[in-house]
């Protein structure tokens, strides 16, 4: 059987940022899924230790205040979301992250921040994965599509319902969904081992990082850089 039909795991943070080397976890998800119906949900709430701004609680509709009285310590969350995940992994289930490069780098992140063991230590030093990526495949599989590539204009282009966008639950079992809709129309994804694929987007991530980076230079952008690291970028040391 494919990948798409054998049992995914989504994963979603909703956060207090876009940078995610600062930005702090406000909400997780974990939502198992067999056969495109989720058979098991995990969620989090955090208290992240740090005000979350305005334009963050506009979008995933948790305010600081809220986080405060409800959330749980963020050393906590990121402890348990990280155990839950590489228990996945530890029995080979591929975990689904639409733009993974983002939420696994960010929860890196609070680890190394609270001193907790890395994805990869508790995973007895093997790299992490398999990860699938709707955001990277779809980039690499359509190329040339116009248009917007955030989870809500890719659920309209597979025909994925998606209940609630910015609910971490809702975004991670649209990314499994998602996923599954690539996998469906494009048979060469479809193909592959969850190890192939993952190595596979290593490469389609590279390719998408090194063209956006010339398009920013030859746009003004002399000094840009572009990380072309996934599905976790290179860490620096953090404080606070």
């Amino acid at each position: 059987m494919a990948w798409h039909g054998e049992p995914l795991v989504g994963f979603d943070l909703e956060t207090t940022g876009t940078e995610p080397l600062e930005a702090r976890i406000v909400t997780a998800a974990i939502v198992g899924v067999r056969a495109g119906e989720p058979v098991r949900r995990r969620g989090w709430l955090a208290d992240p230790g740090i005000r979350i701004p305005a334009q963050a609680s506009a979008i995933h509709g948790i305010s600081s205040e809220r986080a405060t009285a409800e959330g749980r310590p963020a050393r906590e969350v990121a402890d348990e979301i990280a155990e839950t995940l590489t228990g996945y992994w530890a029995e080979s289930v591929p975990v689904v992250a639409y733009n993974a490069a983002f939420d696994l780098t960010l929860l890196t992140a609070e680890l190394q921040r609270h001193g907790l063991p890395s994805l990869s230590d508790r995973l007895a030093g093997r790299p992490i994965g398999p990860v699938i990526d709707p955001y990277t495949i779809d980039r690499a599989v359509d190329r040339y599509r116009k248009g917007k590539r955030t989870l809500e204009a890719v659920c309209v282009e597979y025909g994925v319902i998606l209940d609630a966008a910015h609910d971490a639950s809702a975004d991670a079992l649209a990314a499994v969904r998602v996923a599954c809709a690539i996998a469906e129309r494009h048979a060469p994804v479809a193909a592959l081992t969850p190890a192939e694929l993952h190595e596979r987007q290593i490469d389609w991530y590279a390719e998408w990082a090194a063209d956006f980076q010339r398009f920013l230079r030859k746009k003004g952008s002399p000094e840009a850089v572009v990380d072309a690291s996934w599905p976790l970028r290179e860490l620096v040391p953090t404080t606070g």
